[in-house]
């Protein structure tokens, strides 16, 4: 039996959507502890069976996912003649910025991968389930969580503008990896859903290449403040350049694109943390503060506010620096 717990993820931006220079995409994004996925898995005696059941609300969304990412392993990875039985205690919910389409790959390709000791690293699996042709945050926070910054693909290689689910690019790779902050990270998870599939695909070709300055401005955010606030852990400094990212480049745009009352849990966020801004397409909204005092205040002022609009749940996480946690016998 294997046991696997996995974290999600906040993608905090994608960097370079111009591609002048001759790479594309560019991240930065932070691990955190909770919502994540829960699952235990064991070997089958059935050739080739993959059998995913889920005692979730939100856990049908994934079942395809994982039973298509098991069976790829199984497939390709040598694992003889047996099959594999994955179930799903505790998910992180879907098309809402958090990085559950990848954590849930992941996990099932790790599950097949130790319990029949194929040896492959967190980047093979990607690779072979198909994850991280955009950016690479989701694959290093499971691998070994925390702050990062990842570097891109070669436009060359790539060839257009196109989401993870859409690119066969493999995993970006790792500049900057750090241990985050113990601070307080508030989540707002509406119920809704973020742009994803086709719409999502027809919302790069729609809006990129997007201009050279816009690229320019937020890496200069990025490289002279963001990091070295990391680094320092001067959280008002962070808070800053989170708040300024939202204004600019591809962050800009997705947010426009979102439902009303996006914009305002946003406004909400920075009005009672130290920074906040979207993950991913959204619809999730971070708030980030090193005052709990803050947090719970945020958390509850957004609670309010979805209970009246949206609906949905707030929640205070922590980042995670350790990754997906794996245990358990593997082989036989």
């Amino acid at each position: 039996m294997i046991k696997i717990t996995t974290p999600s993820r906040l993608h905090i931006t994608l960097i370079d959507l111009n591609a002048s220079i001759g790479r594309v995409d560019g991240g930065i994004g932070l691990t955190i502890k909770e919502p994540g996925f829960h699952i235990n898995a064991e070997r089958s005696d059935v050739p080739g069976e993959v059998v995913v059941t889920s005692e979730t609300a939100g856990g049908a969304a994934h079942v395809g996912r994982m039973r298509k990412s098991a069976l790829a392993i199984l497939q390709d990875g040598g694992a003889g003649s047996g099959g594999i039985r994955i179930h799903i205690e505790r998910d992180a919910p879907p098309h809402v910025g958090l990085g559950s389409g990848t954590q849930a790959a992941l996990a099932a390709g790790m599950a097949v991968n130790r319990l029949y000791d194929l040896g492959l690293s967190v980047r093979d699996i990607a690779i072979k389930v198909g994850r991280g042709g955009t950016s690479g945050i989701g694959v290093a926070s499971f691998e070994s969580g925390g702050f990062i910054l990842d570097g891109g693909h070669k436009f060359s290689e790539k060839g257009a503008f196109k989401p993870s689910a859409a690119s066969k690019s493999p995993p970006a790779p790792i500049l900057f990896q750090r241990p985050f902050p113990d601070w307080e990270i508030v989540l707002a998870i509406p119920d809704a859903r973020g742009a994803h599939d086709d719409n999502e695909v027809d919302i790069f070709g729609q809006e990129c290449p997007i201009p050279l300055y816009e690229v320019q401005e937020l890496s200069h955010i990025i490289l002279l403040e963001t990091l070295p606030a990391v680094v320092e852990e001067d959280i008002e400094s962070f808070g800053d350049s989170i708040n300024r990212i939202q204004k600019t480049g591809f962050k800009r745009r997705e947010i426009s694109l979102q439902r009303p009352e996006i914009p305002r849990i946003i406004e909400l966020m920075q009005e009672n943390t130290c920074g906040a801004g979207m993950s991913s397409f959204g619809p999730v909204v971070y708030g980030i503060t090193d005052n709990k005092r803050d947090a719970s205040r945020a958390v509850r002022l957004v609670r309010e506010f979805l209970d009246e609009t949206t609906g949905g749940c707030s929640i205070i996480t922590h980042a995670s620096n350790s990754g997906a946690d794996v245990s358990g016998i593997s082989g036989i």
